[in-house]
């Protein structure tokens, strides 16, 4: 098995092509360049999966404790995570307002539609007293 190695995020993300391809799974880096041609999801999944944290694409699919096993032989090292892209800038602050703003004006837009009928349906009702 290769040394502990330490990869700074910027050197893994350089490993983003078919020959070449590096993946960050649960901290650890893989080098899976010799599997592309090998994996039963095509070399496209794994290169869409390079240049960032690849565990959640890798643990939705789900892999069985054999694929578990491969992933051994292309370990290569750890990932060093003080160089992973901030996860501050995944925080959706700024769009949760806009997405609020949205949502009030789509609820503006129903009442202007809504409070009409209702003041006509309320006019109909007292004609129909009267």
């Amino acid at each position: 098995m290769a040394s502990h190695k330490v990869h700074a995020f910027d050197e893994i993300s350089k490993h983003n092509q078919k020959g070449d391809c590096w993946l960050i799974i649960s901290g650890k880096v893989y080098d899976v360049s010799p599997f592309m041609d090998d994996h039963p999801g095509g070399d496209e999944v794994l290169l869409t999966s390079t240049e960032k944290d690849a565990t959640d694409d890798f643990e939705d699919v789900g892999h069985s404790d054999s694929a578990r096993e491969m992933m051994n032989k292309y370990y290569i090292g750890e990932v060093d995570s003080s160089t992973l892209p901030g996860k501050h800038q995944s925080n959706p602050p700024p769009k949760a307002p806009s997405t609020s703003n949205q949502s009030s004006g789509v609820l503006v837009k129903i009442l202007q539609f809504l409070v009409p009928l209702l003041i006509l349906g309320l006019a109909f009702a007292l004609a129909a007293i009267c």
